[in-house]
């Protein structure tokens, strides 16, 4: 394709243009991939074909299908021997257009088991280990956990054959379950003992109050608790790769109901909604559950009086607590006699859902800590994710405090935080770390729900997918809790460190070869996604598309492509360049501003231009040379025949001929040639190096000597001839005196000493092109700026 370029003078006019430093390499030598294009379209190469179930704008296709997996479940907690057991029916429905031969399930307890392939490849490292490592190691000799799987049966009672493998579970079925909507149905027998979480870690577990002065009781917390379909899905089949520890669950929708016995003085908190309250509460409880529906602070179901009467004495009968819930992938629970419980609904207008429960569970260790907050952060949360996605569409949202840190599960969120004793009073109190860490953890936990409970990406697969957008809600939440709340994680400073570190991963790893997990799956992406909708695109179109991909597959299962492609199409913003740099590559944000140059025109009167060239050369220093020759006489000083006419004037004075040509020059110019020869403003040229290799926006705050500022937001295809070296050009009749790059901290700049110039501003006189002069220019300033892939000819270049 042949490109042609015309140039009017009226185009000095302009405010700003760029110019790109001719830096390319031959054509061989970009074949050996000297020349990298940071903006390369990733549709057709890097992501996968669009088909009939995921079309290319990134929304599901018109024949998208996942499977639909209902369970009824019965189980006992026996609290004396820290064990789960179960009996579960399973109904599958098979949505997908292949027949099923065989189902897996996932056992992800039995990453406990001694010989499973996340207990047999931990690593050390060092020469030192802590007393907490000693005891975890010495229990895994004395315990081990997993699944007893006692029986498998069709729906007629009839034993069929299955396999376990590591984590997973094979049941061979003794009819293919058809496609299009066949189904089958089964029954499983299972049991497991409950890790001590405090002791060996995990997601689930029991904590015990042993210690001396405290009630003795426990806190049961119950996740990846019962077998579990994988997902078979259209882009990978079966899901099956094992639960080693870092890839999370990707689950399947369905209808819950299960019922949980436990000890009868045992408060329960569980995924869905409790169906039988006048069995398990108090008629007052049950009367302070209804009043805090329309409460406008949270109510005490459970009082931690009644809940530290309960701790006084253990219950030898048992209760069962009856949950159900709808359209949900997953189920948990927690059960103690320690529990306070508290209660607030939520509303939301124009919502399928318009009141939620928003509940918190805890023992008195967590008090005045998580009365005073943790119910409030569950509201705040529903109130900000639901305008940033989509309103929350379950009828409960609860916290519970227990033995783990931070976990997620629909309807139901396990928070670690705590206040600590004073030494000198024996009183709880909490710092403003363990506050701020209670708020966040809650936030994030409970925003799960959005990120991956409803918008169910593949977390074995892609961590940042829910880690990293949901981060990136948390950020926006803590901030609009309060505009102080030392965030941990969004503040694009906060990952300049990281992204100048060795050892990390691009965002597009698989979740168990992470390194550096925290930074790389929570704090990169939720930094990258806070640029793309502050810097990037705006508020405006980032919240338009982020809502849209939300809303698309709100109940499905994406991809990063069905995410990358909604983002797009959405915004009508192409990011290829974007999701290059921050999610396939582990390059730095680091751009230079090296110099600065104010030039003006040569002016159009032939005198006037050879004054500006002689101010221009007077500014220059003398040659060292002949200051140095001073009191040695030159020859043109020693002998007056040596001098003639030329010594007598100035080299850079205008002659007659110079005059005479100048004027006809202007003669020739149009009335708005004219005007733009006679401009006498100050064409600045900022030269920008990218050190860092991440190609980004500039963002340039120039300072002028009348006081005022100015912000230029240069687009990132600033760089699209040149990635590594580009030259700006801004015009202006006012005097820079300053200019910084990244003035905000908004880039995530790792580098700030090379972002401001304050140094001097290099002079320069632009000489003006005759017509033919810029043509030929503009013809070589072309073959200069283009990839030698892209240059056409009108004749083969010498």
């Amino acid at each position: 394709m042949r490109r042609h370029f015309t140039v009017s003078a009226s185009a000095l006019a302009c405010a700003v243009s760029i110019l790109v430093t001719p830096a390319l390499a031959s054509p061989v030598e970009q074949t050996k991939g000297n020349y990298e294009d940071k903006f390369r379209q990733l549709e057709g190469e890097d992501w996968p074909t669009p088909t009939d179930y995921r079309n290319a704008s990134g929304a599901p296709g018109y024949r998208y299908w996942q499977q639909k997996v209902d369970y009824d479940v019965q189980a006992r907690l026996d609290e004396a021997k820290r064990m789960v057991s179960g009996t579960q029916t399973v109904r599958y429905q098979n949505n997908s257009p292949d027949a099923l031969p065989y189902l897996w399930l996932l056992l992800d307890q039995n990453d406990y088991k001694r010989d499973s392939i996340a207990a047999m490849t931990e690593t050390v490292s060092g020469d030192k280990i802590s007393l907490a490592e000693v005891r975890r190691v010495k229990r895994m000799q004395e315990w081990e956990g997993g699944f007893t799987i006692s029986a498998v049966r069709d729906a007629s009672g009839k034993a069929l054959p299955f396999t376990v493998v590591d984590s997973l579970l094979r049941i061979d079925l003794g009819q293919a379950v058809a496609p299009n909507g066949g189904e089958t149905s089964f029954f499983i027998d299972w049991s497991f003992p409950m890790v001590e979480n405090k002791v060996v870690g995990g997601r689930s577990g029991y904590e015990c109050f042993t210690q001396p002065g405290e009630d003795g009781n426990c806190i049961f917390e119950g996740a990846q608790w019962f077998p579990r379909l994988a997902v078979y899905s259209d882009y990978e089949g079966w899901h099956n790769k094992a639960f080693i520890g870092s890839g999370e669950f990707t689950l399947e929708f369905g209808d819950y109901r299960v019922a949980l016995t436990v000890p009868s003085d045992h408060v329960v908190s569980a995924t869905g909604v409790l169906q039988n309250p006048d069995a398990v509460l108090s008629a007052a409880q049950r009367q302070r559950l209804e009043q805090a529906k329309t409460a406008t602070s949270p109510v005490y179901v459970v009082t931690p009086e009644e809940a530290v009467a309960a701790e006084r004495g253990k219950a030898t009968g048992e209760k069962t607590w009856v949950f159900a819930a709808e359209n949900v992938r997953d189920f948990g629970w927690a059960s103690s006699r320690k529990f306070a419980w508290d209660a607030l609904g939520v509303k939301q207008d124009f919502a399928e859902q318009p009141l939620v429960m928003a509940m918190s569970f805890f023992p008195k260790e967590a008090r005045p800590l998580w009365d005073a907050y943790s119910t409030k952060s569950i509201a705040h949360t529903i109130d900000v994710y639901g305008k940033f996605a989509f309103p929350y569409p379950y009828p409960v949202a609860q916290s519970v405090n227990g033995p783990v840190g931070g976990m997620e599960y629909p309807m139901i969120t396990f928070n670690g935080p705590r206040p600590v004793k004073d030494k000198k009073t024996g009183n709880l109190t909490y710092t403003d770390r363990a506050k701020y860490g209670l708020i966040g953890v809650v936030i994030h936990e409970i925003g799960h729900n959005w990120f991956p409970m409803i918008v169910n990406s593949d977390e074995r697969q892609w961590t940042w997918m829910d880690e990293g957008l949901n981060t990136f809600l948390q950020f926006q939440a803590e901030k609009l809790w309060d505009k102080d709340y030392p965030a941990r994680r969004g503040e694009p400073k906060d990952i300049a460190e990281y992204m100048l570190s060795t050892n990390q991963m691009p965002l597009m790893t698989q979740s168990d070869s992470v390194l550096q997990f925290g930074a790389n799956g929570y704090g990169k992406p939720a930094t990258a996604l806070t640029i793309l909708r502050e810097t990037v695109l705006g508020r405006e179109l980032f919240d338009r598309a982020f809502r849209e991909y939300a809303e698309r597959w709100r109940f499905k299962h994406p991809t990063p492509y069905d995410f990358f492609r909604t983002m797009e199409e959405s915004s009508g913003v192409d990011l290829d360049w974007f999701w290059r740099g921050w999610f396939y590559s582990t390059d730095h944000v680091d751009i230079a501003l090296d110099k600065v140059v104010r030039a003006t025109l040569e002016p159009a009167d032939a005198t006037a231009a050879a004054a500006a060239r002689k101010r221009e050369r007077d500014t220059e220093p003398k040659s060292l040379t002949a200051q140095r020759n001073a009191g040695q006489q030159t020859v043109v000083e020693r002998d007056p025949a040596t001098r003639d006419f030329y010594d007598a004037v100035d080299p850079l004075d205008a002659t007659a001929a110079d005059k005479r040509k100048a004027a006809e020059a202007y003669a020739d110019l149009t009335a708005e040639e004219k005007a733009a020869r006679q401009v006498t403003d100050n064409f600045y040229r900022f030269s920008f190096a990218n050190r860092g290799g991440l190609v980004m926006p500039v963002i340039l705050k120039m300072d002028f000597a009348d006081g005022s500022s100015e912000t230029a937001r240069i687009p990132a295809e600033v760089w699209r001839y040149n990635q590594k070296n580009v030259t700006w050009q801004f015009v202006t009749a006012k005097t820079l005196v300053r200019a910084e790059v990244d003035p905000l901290w908004e880039t995530a700049d790792a580098d700030r000493s090379n972002n401001i110039y304050a140094g001097q501003i290099d002079p320069r006189t632009l000489k003006i092109d005759t017509p033919e002069e810029g043509k030929n220019r503009m013809k070589d300033s072309d073959m200069k700026v283009l990839p030698d892939s892209l240059r056409t000819y009108d004749v083969p270049p010498k």
